[in-house]
């Protein structure tokens, strides 16, 4: 299953925006190998909510049909505990190597020299915080990418009192995931549980003739069954009912019961992850909205466009990525229901949202064209802020997130309604 592809977090093929092309050369990235090592010391932005937060990892038994997830949740303030990994293991460099189209000794290099030190602003199995009940965020992660890598986003909602469910998806659209099984008794037991063993899950490319779509498409179907999983998952803790971790982490998880509002339950994805977003909203009401970061539309099917998502869904787009097509088929789901809202980002690109956007000094985030004009934090913060009113709004949350309204209706400095494409039909010759 060790695969190559041209772009993390965006849609292959002719219709990519802001990705790296298929052909690019190893050899660019040596040579940012050897620029000054003050190009690494960057830092993911910590929320700016009232509550401090922690993160944990879950899985489930049931190996790969299992749930896993980095759970975001507001926690009480541990200085004494460290900040979580950002990149907890070394084959998600080998598999962002082989999703990135490197050869894995040289990105596992690369990428160990400038995010291998790196952390996320949460701390790891800090105590939860309970004396409240919280509203529940389902994110599904994009193309390529894996359940840490939206740090920001998922520490910034954590932080204004939601706790948030990454989830990494293994339908094979991760650069690398993993479920753990049982290991022989001759086998070394010294990096994972007792008795159990990683058995990783890399990227899937198309097979020669494949029709792309076809596979998106089962595989966000499988991505949303995920999402709703997860969602029972929490729910079951939230009840108080024993759930067994094969991870064995210190977190107590007895402490989440009766702690979720199970009223207010969203779901939230970038790229593959709003199309995901999409189908889980038709398939689960208890989903009362959706975000759509920088959607891709091709995973979604014909069906879905038959009045078969209900719910309001904000699509929040970059400036560089979109493309008619796809601008097109998201205003087909918008129809006339003022529910659902489309605003874009100006001067962003479509790795605006993910993490590497704040870790990447100017050679590296010129190659893998990870920033946009605008400031990263700026850029994210229109993203975080006009989420937060929305889910204020369809979530009927009694905060202080209505102001940001305007956001929503893209008014404000570097946003704009609706978007940046020209979708009139093509002047005949």
């Amino acid at each position: 299953m060790r695969l190559l592809s041209p772009a993390l977090c965006a849609s292959p093929g002719p219709a990519r925006r802001g990705g790296v092309t298929p052909d690019s050369s190893v050899k660019s990235p040596i040579e940012m190998w050897s620029t000054n090592s003050t190009e690494k010391f960057y830092r993911i932005p910590e929320g700016k909510g009232p509550h401090s937060v922690g993160c944990t990892d879950l899985m489930t038994e049931n190996a790969v049909e299992g749930s896993f997830l980095r759970l975001y949740y507001p926690a009480y303030d541990a200085t004494d505990i460290e900040e979580a990994r950002w990149i907890p293991d070394k084959e998600y460099y080998q598999g962002l190597s082989d999703f990135l189209n490197m050869y894995r000794v040289v990105g596992e290099r690369l990428f160990h020299y400038y995010v291998g030190s790196v952390t996320c602003p949460a701390k790891s199995n800090a105590a939860f915080k309970p004396g409240e009940k919280y509203p529940l965020l389902v994110f599904s992660h994009g193309l390529g990418a894996f359940r840490t890598i939206y740090s920001a986003i998922c520490i910034e909602m954590a932080s204004q009192g939601f706790i948030v469910a990454a989830v990494e998806h293994r339908d094979e659209s991760a650069s690398a995931t993993y479920y753990c099984k049982r290991r022989s008794v001759s086998e070394s037991q010294e990096e994972s549980p007792p008795n159990m063993e990683k058995e990783w899950i890399y990227y899937r490319k198309l097979k020669t003739g494949e029709e792309e779509r076809c596979l998106r498409h089962k595989q966000v179907q499988q991505r949303a069954q995920e999402c709703i999983k997860a969602l029972n998952l929490i729910l079951r803790i939230n009840s108080g009912e024993e759930v067994t971790n094969v991870l064995h982490s210190d977190f107590d998880w007895n402490s989440l019961k009766d702690s979720v509002d199970t009223s207010r339950i969203a779901v939230m994805g970038h790229s593959f992850g709003g199309a995901t977003v999409i189908e889980s909203l038709s398939k689960e009401i208890r989903f009362r909205c959706g975000i759509a970061l920088d959607v891709w539309m091709l995973p979604v099917g014909d069906d879905i466009y038959q009045n078969s998502v209900q719910q309001p869904l904000l699509f929040i787009n970059s400036e560089k990525f979109q493309w008619a097509e796809n601008i097109l088929k998201i205003k087909k789901l918008i129809s006339n229901d003022t529910n659902k809202k489309m605003i874009t980002i100006k001067g962003s690109v479509h790795q605006s949202f993910p993490d590497f956007t704040f870790v990447s000094g100017g050679i590296i985030a010129r190659f893998f064209k990870l920033k946009g004009e605008i400031d990263p934090n700026e850029a994210i913060d229109i993203s975080n802020h006009a989420s937060l009113a929305f889910l204020q709004k369809h979530l009927s949350l009694k905060k202080d997130f209505d102001q940001w309204d305007s956001l929503v209706d893209g008014i404000g400095p570097n946003v704009i309604p609706g978007t940046n494409i020209d979708t009139s039909p093509a002047e005949p010759e």
